[in-house]
Formats: structure tokens, sequence, C-alpha cells
């Protein structure tokens, strides 16, 4: 899917105190594409997207969102400018409800939709539907994620950042989550940038890819590309990895 990049990482550098999380990485993402970003633990895929949303912010390199440098912006600029994220471990208010949780996600500027942005995530997850007035800790791993997801759209994001929404969670939860992922991209046009470990379900989700080991970017390409690829086969979609 051809697009001019919203996203565009230039040679990123971040560290945690001495330690080099990053090492000089390049990703970019066209608007309307899935991407997504695949690796083992520990790779530096969940460093990349807290970068990308300024906590740490790069040592060295840049991020460019929009045509704009939110490299050395602060989170909540950056959260402004529409990039929403739904981190990993999900990260939802447990005390509240779910129809609070996704009171807490709207923008201020964004209120005047609130009530059609809430149909939408209930269209979208009618489980949540069904919950809305249970507090989100009693929820179940699956429907907290869908909580989590739905919470990052009610800011009605340009850039939709997914990090690992498949994890602990069961083969058909994660069917009907990637299902919603691709719906919100095929229908409204939704910019996705998704770090998994469920690399076999990601790839085929997505427009492009990219594989990083140990802070870097070591190959990219199309899904389907990466899908088919030998050293992709043997290190992540084979021997039980997925």
């Amino acid at each position: 899917m051809a697009g001019e990049p919203l996203l565009n990482v230039q040679g990123v550098e971040t560290y945690y105190g001495n330690i080099r999380a990053l090492a000089g990485v390049d990703v970019v993402v066209n608007r309307g594409e899935i991407v997504s970003l695949i690796g083992a633990n520990g790779a530096g895929k969940s460093t990349l997207m807290m970068t990308i949303c300024g906590s740490p912010q790069a040592r060295s390199g840049s991020v460019i969102f929009d045509g704009e440098d939110i490299t050395r912006q602060p989170t909540h600029l950056i959260a402004r400018r529409r990039i929403s994220q739904s981190p990993e471990g999900r990260r939802i208010f447990p005390r509240m409800t779910v129809l609070e949780n996704l009171q807490m996600g709207a923008g201020l500027d964004n209120l005047k939709y609130f009530k059609e942005d809430v149909e939408k995530i209930f269209t979208l997850f009618p489980r949540l539907k069904e919950r809305q007035s249970q507090r989100g800790g009693t929820l179940s791993g699956g429907e907290q994620q869908m909580l989590s997801i739905g919470r990052a759209l009610m800011a009605r994001p340009k850039l939709l950042l997914l990090d690992e929404p498949s994890l602990g969670l069961a083969p058909l939860i994660v069917k009907s989550i990637f299902e919603a992922i691709k719906k919100l991209n095929q229908e409204e046009g939704l910019t996705v940038f998704l770090v998994e470990q469920n690399a076999f379900a990601a790839l085929k989700l997505s427009d492009r890819g990219y594989v990083m080991v140990n802070g870097k970017v070591t190959m990219a390409g199309t899904g389907k590309e990466l899908l088919a690829n030998p050293e992709v086969r043997a290190a992540y979609l084979e021997g039980g990895r997925h």
C-alpha cells in the first residue's frame, strides 16, 4: 500500500543509563499501512514504541511524525498529535468501569464525538458493550486487551501503536483482535504499527514488516516476503514459537 510516510524513524539510538537499547534504528510507516515489528524478547521492540512516544527520548537520530520532528517533545504533546498506544501489558485502570476507561482515552477536543466513538468501539468489540459497567480489573485478559485498544481508539488516532496485543491470549481471542485491527485499517484507513511476538499472525496481517535483533533492524520486506524468508521462518515461525 503506497503512501507518504506518516512515521519516519531515522538512525534512532536509545539508552537506559549507559546501556544502548536501540542502535541506529530506521523504520518507516506509510499512511494507511499496517506495519509489524517482530523479534525475540529483549530485542528492543517495546523500547522503540516508547521512544516514538517520547519516554525515553532518543539520544540521537530523529522521529518524524506527519512531517514534524517530535524527537524532543514530551509525551503529552506527542499524544496530542494523535499518536495512540495500546501498551504491552494492557495497563487499563482496574478500578474504573469499562465506560470510564474509554472516557479516559477520549481527548478533550473529541468529547463532542464521545457517544459516537463509544458506539463504534462497542460495534468493534461487542463484548465490551455487555460489560460496560463492569470494573476493568474483573475482565478476562482478552477483554482487557480489547479495552486497551478501544481506549487508544477513543483519541481518534492518526497512528495506532499496538505493543504485543496477542500476549497470553487464547488463539480465538487473538483471531478476533487481529480481525478488528484489519477492519479498522480497511474501512477507516487507520495506520497501525504493531509490535508482536506472534510473527505469523502479525506478518499475515501486515503490508510490510521489520525484524529486530539486539536493538537493530536486520531485515525488512512485505509481510509475504518475510513469511516466505527461510531465516525468518527458522527463527520465528518454527520450533513452536508461533
